[in-house]
Formats: C-alpha cells, sequence, structure tokens
C-alpha cells in the first residue's frame, strides 16, 4: 500500500503557522485579563491579624473592591516566617484571583530558609508597592546615650553589654539590628522575642528595642521611650522630629515594606489594572494619612519599579544574614 506523501511547507510558512497558533491560545487568557475580575478575589496576608500589614490590607481592600466591581476576600495565613502564605500564592492560578499581601521579610526567605520548595523573588509577581514600613531604635528615658553618635560610642565602650529586643530572629527588625552592626562594628546582644517586648522595654527590663512604629508613637510623643532614629532614609511624616539613621550612618537604610504580589506569569494586564487601582488608592489625601498612622510612608510605583526594589533587598538581606549568620528559628 502506497503511502500518503506528508504535506511539506518553507520555513517561513511554518514559522507563521507557529505563531498563529500560539496567538490562538493566548486569545483565552488575554480576554480573561479584559475582563477581570467577574468574581471574587482574595488576597492573602502572611501576618496575623490585628499588625499593621493586616489593618493596611483590611483598609485597601474595599477601596480596591469598589475600583474592581467585585470583593476583595482578606484571608490570615501566618507560620514560618510568611512562607505559608507566600506558598499558597505561588502555587495559586495565574488568573489574578489569588493575591500576596507581602512584607519586606518575604524578600529575605530564600537566605533565612534554604530548603523551601519556592523562591520568592522568582516565584512571585509584583503587583504594587505600598510603601515603607520604618522602625525606630528606641531606648528607655534611663539610657544614656540620648543620639545615635551617643549610643554608637557608648556601646563601643560597653561592647556585648547592650540588649536591644526585636520582634524575633530574622524578622525585619531584627535584620535591621544587623545591619546597624555591620555598618558600625557595634556588638549589640539580640533579645528576640515570641510576644511583645514593649512591658518589658518599658518596664526597663531591656533598655533597647528596634521598634515597630505604630504601637510606640505615643509613647514616643509621652516621652515614656526615647527615639533615637529611624531606619529610613529621611525622616518619617509619623515622626518628622526623630532624625533618619543615614544622618549619622552614612548609606543606612534598614524600613521593612509593604505591597502586593500575584503567582508569577499572571497576565500583564491584570497586574497593569491592579497597579493602578491600588496606586490611586494610596495616592488618595484621606488614605494617605490613615496608612501613615500606621507608621507605613505610601508611595506609589510602577510594578517594574517594585519588582526592582524586591530583588535588591533579597540580595541586600541575603548579605546582611550571611554576615550574621542569622539562622531561623
Amino acid at each position: 500500500m502506497q503511502r500518503l506523501a506528508q504535506p511539506t511547507f518553507p520555513r517561513r510558512t511554518f514559522l507563521q503557522l507557529t505563531a498563529g497558533a500560539a496567538a490562538l491560545t493566548a486569545l483565552p487568557r488575554a480576554a480573561a485579563a479584559l475582563d477581570y475580575p467577574t468574581r471574587p478575589v482574595q488576597m492573602i496576608v502572611d501576618i496575623a491579624a490585628g499588625l499593621a500589614p493586616d489593618v493596611a490590607a483590611r483598609l485597601i481592600g474595599p477601596l480596591l473592591s469598589q475600583r474592581l466591581g467585585q470583593p476583595i476576600l482578606i484571608e490570615n495565613r501566618p507560620g514560618a516566617g510568611g512562607n505559608i502564605g507566600a506558598e499558597a500564592v505561588v502555587r495559586a492560578p495565574t488568573d489574578g484571583y489569588t493575591l500576596l499581601l507581602m512584607v519586606s521579610g518575604n524578600a529575605a526567605s530564600a537566605a533565612l530558609y534554604p530548603n523551601l520548595t519556592f523562591n520568592f523573588v522568582r516565584d512571585i509577581a509584583a503587583v504594587a508597592f505600598i510603601g515603607a514600613t520604618p522602625f525606630a531604635l528606641a531606648v528607655t528615658p534611663s539610657f544614656p546615650a540620648k543620639t545615635v553618635a551617643e549610643f554608637i560610642a557608648y556601646a563601643k565602650a560597653n561592647p556585648g553589654k547592650v540588649n536591644v529586643a526585636t520582634a524575633g530572629t530574622g524578622t525585619a527588625p531584627h535584620l535591621a539590628v544587623e545591619l546597624f552592626m555591620m555598618m558600625t562594628g557595634v556588638n549589640l546582644v539580640h533579645v528576640p522575642y515570641r510576644n511583645s517586648y514593649l512591658p518589658d522595654l518599658l518596664g526597663g527590663q531591656v533598655q533597647v528595642a528596634m521598634v515597630a512604629i505604630a504601637p510606640v508613637v505615643g509613647y514616643i510623643k509621652s516621652g515614656r521611650l526615647r527615639a533615637l532614629a529611624v531606619t529610613s532614609a529621611k525622616p518619617m511624616d509619623a515622626l518628622p522630629e526623630i532624625p533618619a539613621m543615614g544622618e549619622f550612618v552614612p548609606g543606612y537604610e534598614g524600613s521593612g515594606w509593604l505591597g502586593v504580589g500575584a503567582p508569577k506569569a499572571t497576565p500583564a494586564a491584570i497586574i497593569d489594572k491592579l497597579n493602578t487601582g491600588i496606586n490611586a488608592i494610596i495616592a488618595d489625601p484621606a488614605m494617605k494619612q490613615r496608612l501613615v498612622g500606621l507608621g507605613i510612608e505610601p508611595e506609589p510605583m510602577t510594578a517594574l519599579q517594585f519588582s526592582k526594589l524586591i530583588a535588591d533587598a533579597a540580595e541586600k538581606w541575603a548579605k546582611v544574614i550571611k554576615f550574621a549568620g542569622i539562622k531561623a528559628e
């Protein structure tokens, strides 16, 4: 039996047909992106309820819902240094219906947790930056140093005798402390707390802490704590009278940050739509005031700018983690 000859095509025609087939395959995704969203959107928060990132998500969620015409469902999935929530988003479909309210600690996850089955920088798409979350180096009123320069001098004269409390090993405040030690050469004793260190700090059991701003603004303004500097590159709107650490330690920047991410390969049209909506929300004066009250310095960015910030942060904190020999608990 004679076999039928297979049709042959010039290479150029073959490539055109292949490209056409790929374009047809992409059409449903493009159409879905244009219609997005047609059902509720889930935003996973990998931090416990009630903390500043969670509150920010719940402030932004309803306004984003109004813009998109669909509910934004906030779900807290804390644990394992934020990796439980992050991995849930990494494994989610790339359709824009599962988002992550992410924090700066996520960018350090690969260096802190070498056995993770995902890489945050590689596997999460940056959607929108919300803002920086600076910390403050705060001391009790009885502590002898009244400026960062005096603090550095005191710490160098008393190596290994100054205890500094943070919210835990590998957290963003802890990394800010280690960066400070790396850049100044001082030797502080890190005291990680699983629960709040504020009672011990206010009671004088520990004299120094790297603190998140929102819970301590009242104590700083009333004089129960003295903030020597904030970890941002410039003074904060919430505490304009407190200098930036960089004024004393040139080049220092140790702030945390918040933003929104999605699974990698989420269509660009969906990311652009979310980015535009979130940027408009955080630029609103009323929302900006509420975020500043939480210790967040809002700043609109493009998704590309935010993506670079994440990659730079991952590289920066990996160096600090290696220098300090930090091991996640």
